[in-house]
């Protein structure tokens, strides 16, 4: 997100329209006409989609042409003495390959960083605090600095160096490379926040992964485990039944693998796109009825087209509520039912088992996992249950009162 422009700049940028950069103003002096156009590229370049090193180019060129500097550079530290990133206009590329390493955060480009204020000097070479430089280095003398800053926050700094007009530089021209420097602040800060956001998203994405490995292959691997240990079991004593607890270990072992699948690929579960939510949700009762020995019936009467988003979250709040159940509640019977009311379409997963106490702190990532996914797409999730007294998960999905099957 953009940052606001500091309120120093707005006296320089207020004629300036953001579709370009102005043209030469016969009305302006020729000195103010190009302070105009400089800062409106600087402007420009920090609100277009253009790499953090690019609009930091901008920002040195512009603010070493206006100044009318032999030499600018901007530098931004990095943690272990040195600069993530600098910036230079006035040398080659060949030339600045000549002198060496980047700079370290010492000299009076320590001096910027540390004390966070503007240093006007005569002659650099004069100072106590300089330090020199490689000797393939161009040898400076009148030498402007500035900080770029961030309220108390030292972000980088911009220096020039060999004013080309007598007279070395002036306090206008710190002026204006306060300037630039607010502007190449707001393009690092952006890039800050560029990067938290990239971060966000991987932490959301991870989140999602594990969420859909909890919801679908998780279930199935708990399922693959429980077969082949009543395999090994039945090997010796009953070789029909250890055949069919194996061939039920392969059905499930394909079934995981599709799943495993359609979460990397962030895809919607198996087959639901193609077989529609109802017939997917008949689906993975029976296979879950087969896989585990207890009875899941299933109803569905005529529902609407919900979308993918939402036949996707509805599936995954049913397989996670159908897992808890025969995982956990010791029921001899499951039902999954989804229907149509005047206004939402309703899922209910209920079992007649032990029952449990929905406001308990819960384990892991299933009942958590079912509210977010309602919460996703503007569903109801309520949970009813009891020691004792089994439980029924309802989601409530709104839907227009005109929409049909």
């Amino acid at each position: 997100m953009p940052r606001r422009l500091p309120a120093s700049s707005v006296s320089w940028v207020k004629a300036l329209r953001p579709a370009a950069a102005p043209a030469p103003n016969p009305h302006l002096a020729p000195d103010e006409d190009q302070v105009l156009y400089q800062v409106s590229r600087a402007v420009l370049a920090v609100t277009r989609q253009l790499s953090v090193r690019d609009v930091l180019q901008v920002i040195v060129r512009s603010a070493r042409s206006l100044s009318g500097a032999r030499y600018a550079a901007l530098g931004v530290p990095d943690a272990q003495g040195s600069f993530a990133e600098f910036v230079v206009d006035g040398m080659t590329v060949k030339q600045q390959k000549a002198i060496g390493p980047l700079p370290r955060q010492h000299g009076m480009l320590g001096v910027l960083l540390s004390e966070g204020k503007p240093q006007r000097l005569a002659d650099i070479r004069a100072d106590s605090r300089f330090e020199g430089w490689p000797s393939a280095h161009p040898d400076l003398a009148d030498f402007l600095g500035v900080p770029i800053k961030d309220g108390p926050d030292v972000l980088g700094i911009i220096f020039l160096a060999n004013k080309t007009a007598a007279g070395g530089f002036t306090a206008r021209d710190e002026q204006l490379l306060g300037l630039f420097a607010a502007h190449a602040a707001i393009a690092l800060i952006n890039a800050r926040l560029y990067e938290r956001v990239g971060e966000l998203s991987v932490m959301e994405e991870r989140a999602r992964l594990a969420r859909d490995l909890h919801d679908a292959v998780s279930q199935k691997l708990f399922s693959i485990r429980a077969k082949a240990r009543a395999a090994s079991v039945l090997a010796a004593r009953d070789p029909a039944r250890a055949a069919a607890e194996m061939d039920s270990v392969a059905t499930l072992s394909g079934a995981a693998h599709a799943e495993l699948r359609a979460v990397i690929s962030g895809l919607a579960p198996p087959d639901l796109g193609e077989l529609g939510l109802a017939e997917s949700l008949r689906g993975y009762a029976a296979l879950a009825a087969m896989a585990q020995g207890v009875s899941v019936r299933f109803t569905a009467a005529e529902i609407p087209a919900l979308g993918a988003a939402c036949d996707a979250a509805a599936y995954r709040v049913a397989q996670e509520a159908l897992h808890n159940a025969l995982r956990h509640s010791g029921a001899a019977e499951i039902e999954i039912s989804i229907f149509r009311t005047a206004r939402r379409v309703v899922l209910e997963v209920t079992d007649d088992g032990q029952g449990f106490a929905p406001d308990a702190p819960a384990a892991g990532l299933g009942l958590a996992s079912m509210r977010e996914r309602a919460a996703a797409i503007g569903a109801a999730l309520s949970i009813s249950s009891s020691p004792g007294s089994g439980a029924k998960v309802t989601l409530e999905i709104p839907v227009e009162s005109g929409s049909r099957a």
